[in-house]
């Protein structure tokens, strides 16, 4: 039971991370320019009105799994993160 109680107290101190901002932040800044403009072409494509809410449904349905065959899937959750950013900045 103390180590229960231990750990709770030792979780109180956690952080909060953006995944997302994290993901994107780790990748080369070429990389990331390259998903930032294919998130705008997408956007430009299939959401022309650009509110968050539906580049949110879209990075929702990329991050699970609904995508082209053609896509790999670390590839998509990049993607994801990237209309997330734009959804941030809408």
């Amino acid at each position: 039971m103390e180590h229960a109680q231990r750990q709770q107290r030792e979780a109180v101190g956690g952080e909060v991370v953006d995944f997302d901002a994290v993901l994107l932040k780790a990748c080369d800044p070429r990389d990331r320019r390259n998903l930032l403009h294919e998130a705008q072409l997408l956007v430009s494509v299939f959401a022309p009105g650009g509110d968050a809410a539906t580049l949110e449904r879209m990075a929702a349905r990329l991050s699970a799994g609904e995508r082209d065959a053609e896509m790999a899937r670390h590839h998509a959750r990049r993607l994801a993160a990237a209309l997330r950013a734009l959804a941030k900045a809408a």
